[in-house]
């Protein structure tokens, strides 16, 4: 990392340098346009953090200290981690678009689900110790199911309206429960966030842009992350706050997909690279995330492609160093704790 920070103060002083004295990787990350050189914030040690992204390899990374220290390679799955949480007891539940998996600290499968034929899964929540709520993509029969992870039981379910004709992959990704009890939906293919009670009635609907998350708030506000930028609204359909990429003038972004609310405010937001497309925004090397302000300064930018850090597409990032980060299951859906 030394050698990339003088390597951008002598670019920035007209200096020649010989690019050959490093990787390839490393000089394309530097020069490309798709980021500073130089990047804000303490790198890898700015926060404790859980990650994983869609990619063609079904890796997941805890981060503590500034240096991983923990991984998981699925090596023999199936499909992209689209969605990802860290558990109270330490282990890791994952939606993986053809199941989700619960996964201990020493990699063992304690529980996993498998989608039929001509469905996917994007998207897995815990409720309490026992309850597992996903969305499953399907044509036909989109559907809210909880299953409880003891007895495999169905405890719960409803379907979901979808766009036509119907594109499986397209329709869901995140979905997250709120303090209400109630489940916010990103409806990616029909440009809308709905937040739906544990009888499928819809209670509340946003219009959005191909959302990926919707995240709610301590206040009862919501943070949307689609195709535009991010937006925090309330209930009433204000906007509080927003963030686009015109806001971080000398950063590329290829795909926005989660913001998360710090407890100081800030918001992180994460860059996803499409390993399935081949151009140049999908190229390793771009940030992986931003954090900004309110006042949207960006403060800190995480960039690790390269080995023994290379993290790899982010899709999926929990910040273990804020308040209740690894108590997701403190949650209720209608009368399931």
């Amino acid at each position: 990392m030394r050698t990339i920070h003088w390597l951008g103060v002598a670019v920035l002083l007209g200096v020649s340098l010989h690019l050959c004295a490093q990787t390839p990787a490393v000089a394309a990350t530097q020069l490309d346009g798709r980021a500073p050189a130089v990047l804000p914030g303490a790198g890898l040690a700015q926060h404790d953090f859980v990650y994983s992204g869609e990619s063609h390899d079904r890796r997941i990374f805890i981060v503590r200290g500034g240096k991983i220290v923990w991984s998981y390679d699925d090596a023999a799955g199936k499909g992209e981690i689209s969605d990802m949480v860290a558990l109270a007891n330490g282990n890791i539940l994952y939606a993986h678009q053809f199941g989700v998996t619960e996964i201990t600290p020493d990699k063992k499968v304690v529980w996993s689900y498998d989608a039929p034929a001509g469905h996917e899964i994007h998207t897995a929540v815990p409720i309490g110790s026992e309850h597992v709520l996903f969305i499953m993509n399907g044509d036909p029969g989109a559907v809210v199911r909880v299953v409880n992870t003891t007895t495999g039981a169905t405890e719960k379910e409803f379907p979901l309206d979808v766009k036509q004709p119907v594109s499986v992959h397209g329709q869901f990704r995140h979905a997250r429960l709120t303090a209400a009890g109630t489940l916010l939906v990103a409806h990616m293919a029909q440009d809308k966030v709905v937040e739906y009670d544990s009888d499928g009635h819809a209670l509340w609907s946003f219009p959005a842009s191909g959302p990926w998350s919707a995240d709610p708030q301590a206040n009862g506000d919501v943070l949307i992350t689609d195709r535009l930028g991010v937006r925090e609204v309330t209930r009433r359909g204000d906007t509080l706050w927003s963030w686009t990429p015109a806001d971080a003038p000398g950063y590329k972004f290829a795909s926005l997909q989660e913001a998360r609310r710090l407890a100081n405010g800030n918001t992180v937001i994460n860059n996803w690279v499409n390993e399935w497309t081949k151009n140049a925004d999908n190229a390793p090397g771009a940030v992986q995330a931003i954090e900004v302000t309110p006042a949207r300064k960006i403060v800190w930018a995480l960039r690790e492609w390269t080995p023994p850090n290379d993290l790899g597409p982010a899709t999926s990032i929990q910040f273990l160093d804020q308040p209740g980060a690894t108590a997701i299951e403190a949650v209720h859906f209608g009368d399931l704790h």
